[in-house]
């Protein structure tokens, strides 16, 4: 790896965050769609270098309750799982916009990220937050991949159903950055602890058919 590829890194979300439009929000600052809360954004505004999509080796869950948006949010287990991938966006951007990413969506907490540690030890609790442990998931094209979850692994935690409008914003994501047909989103979803048994497959396709 060169000195350059050091001061950059991919954020991969899994979240809300698989929407460029909303992404961006948190780097140029602004109210993402859907939102009533204004993003501060980083301090500095470089649009990201590349934008890809990448599939995480940790299974995803819907946990706690969002006002935002009525339900639970997504998150994902810190444990891998050869079985249960998540679908996620990353974008490259510098460790600073990362660490200002990171400080928006836990309340503006200033928080120290010492990135070598991460990729070393897998993962590290920076703040006992909803998004507080930072994960290491490996390297696309010599840049490390960085994204983040609860402190607390899915097996401490209860799941939460997350709202038909969190949802949206979701299958909104995955097509934007996958080729996925509409029963594929659904079969990926159907299953997900939080999902499963409180949405059927039918009513997941009308949700996706929506959007």
């Amino acid at each position: 790896m060169n000195e350059d590829n050091l001061e950059y890194v991919w954020y991969a979300s899994f979240g809300s965050n698989l929407c460029e439009e909303r992404f961006l929000c948190y780097i140029k600052g602004g109210r993402p769609p859907g939102s009533q809360k204004t993003e501060t954004g980083c301090r500095d505004q470089s649009l990201p270098l590349q934008i890809r999509s990448v599939q995480l080796d940790f299974p995803l869950y819907f946990s706690h309750h969002s006002d935002r948006w009525g339900g639970g949010v997504a998150f994902i287990g810190t444990t891998k799982s050869s079985v249960a991938g998540t679908l996620a966006r990353m974008y490259l951007i510098t460790k600073s916009q990362f660490a200002d990413v990171v400080k928006q969506e836990n309340g503006g907490s200033v928080l120290e990220i010492n990135f070598d540690h991460i990729v070393e030890k897998g993962s590290e609790v920076v703040q006992e937050t909803r998004y507080g442990n930072i994960l290491y998931a490996g390297k696309y094209d010599d840049y490390p991949i960085f994204t983040f979850t609860h402190f607390l692994d899915m097996d401490e935690k209860d799941f939460t159903v997350p709202s038909k409008s969190y949802l949206t914003m979701l299958i909104s994501g995955y097509k934007e950055a996958y080729a996925m047909s509409d029963a594929q989103i659904a079969e990926y979803l159907v299953h997900k602890p939080g999902v499963e048994s409180n949405y059927h497959t039918k009513e997941l396709l009308q949700i996706i058919k929506d959007v």
